[in-house]
């Protein structure tokens, strides 16, 4: 059974920044591709990011580049999403998942950025 837990969130000021994990189960971690989506308050989930199973950064929308990247530590199953300048516009639930929403989704994390 394929199960994710995301970590990491917290209320944050603008221009704070956060460092979200999420750790895998059940699954072949390391031959996957994994992505971080989110979903604010009223909105649909959205992608945010996408790393290879070899590590290379494969998508990142235009709202996060130059302030999210996204990393990944085969030995430890876990995905990252290092956070810089956040704005009060990510404030969402972050989860983990393959860039297809193949598997049940995690809890999430939430990530709050306000003054």
């Amino acid at each position: 059974q394929v199960q994710f837990v995301e970590s990491g969130g917290g209320l944050v000021q603008p221009g704070g920044s956060l460092r979200l994990s999420c750790v895998a189960s059940g699954l072949t971690f390391e031959i996957k591709h994994m992505s971080w989506f989110r979903q604010g308050p009223g909105k649909e989930r959205e992608l945010v990011a996408t790393i290879t199973q070899q590590g290379d950064i494969l998508t990142l929308v235009d709202s996060v580049k130059d302030r999210f990247t996204i990393s990944r530590d085969n030995a430890k199953k876990t995905v990252y999403l290092q956070m810089n300048k956040l704005t009060p516009a990510d404030t969402a639930v972050y989860y983990c998942n393959h860039p297809t929403k193949l598997w049940p989704w995690g809890q999430g994390t939430q990530v709050t950025v306000s003054s």
